[in-house]
């Protein structure tokens, strides 16, 4: 695979990592592909939980690639292209074990929106993080904005999605959304910062897995985030995305 690489390991885990660091591993159309693929291939896998992280050490996720979700899409151009991310993240959140989103840099719209869709959330030392597509003239449209309401207070998930502000990990761990902050030191020993889930059975991890599943009634969030992502394509052909698309795209 080009964007994405996966690997197992003895102590029962898989890690995903997004591999696009010259992109700031932004998702292109390719990597939507090779998600599909790579997370059909960890849940064939006898693994105790799953790991999704980036390469490099500046950025997690980026986003979409404005190589491809650019602002001359139209409304049922953007469905297609949004709906097919909105299968990764759900495949995500309903993963049959734990999953972990091991930021290894800052992140922004729809990179936040993955790591909504893991269970944990950990992140590296002075890292940030913004849900900002409001800043875009569009609204998250991957479904991980329909997630975060579940995921912290529905009221400061209201403020953050309104606002699109960025916001460092040291904040994010107080509102809930980041459950630790590894210093340099500790996101270096992997055994050491995954140890609470490493010394967990299979058996152990899949009960407990289930067990949040039917809290979140994971089955009809899946209408959630299709509506979601119908209403940010709605504003996808908006001048105001437009706009704020190429002032990105051509920024200094």
């Amino acid at each position: 695979m080009e964007t994405i690489q996966y690997n197992t390991y003895e102590d029962g885990y898989g890690v995903i990592q997004l591999h696009r660091p010259e992109k700031l591993n932004a998702v292109s159309n390719e990597m939507v592909s090779e998600l599909k693929t790579v997370l059909e291939t960890a849940k064939q896998t006898p693994i105790k939980f799953l790991v999704i992280t980036g390469d490099g050490t500046r950025m997690f996720c980026a986003g979409g690639d404005l190589e491809n979700l650019h602002g001359e899409l139209s409304t049922d151009e953007a469905f297609s292209m949004l709906y097919a991310m909105k299968e990764v993240l759900y495949e995500i959140a309903s993963f049959p074990v734990p999953t972990i989103c091991m930021l290894n840099g800052d992140a922004l719209g729809g990179g936040c929106e993955i790591a909504t869709a893991c269970d944990f959330r950990i992140a590296r030392e002075n890292t940030q993080f913004g849900f900002v597509q409001t800043k875009l003239g569009i609204t998250p449209g991957w479904g991980g904005g329909a997630l975060l309401y579940e995921k912290v207070h529905p009221s400061f998930a209201y403020q953050w999605l309104m606002e699109g502000e960025v916001y460092n990990a040291s904040f994010l761990q107080k509102q809930g959304w980041l459950h630790k902050i590894a210093s340099e030191e500790l996101w270096h020993d992997h055994q050491k910062l995954l140890k609470p889930y490493i010394s967990k059975s299979l058996d152990q991890m899949t009960i407990l897995k289930m067990q949040y599943r039917k809290k979140l009634s994971i089955l009809g969030f899946s209408a959630l985030m299709d509506d979601e992502v119908r209403n940010c394509a709605k504003l996808w052909e908006s001048e105001e995305h437009k706009e704020a698309v190429q002032q990105f795209k051509y920024r200094k």
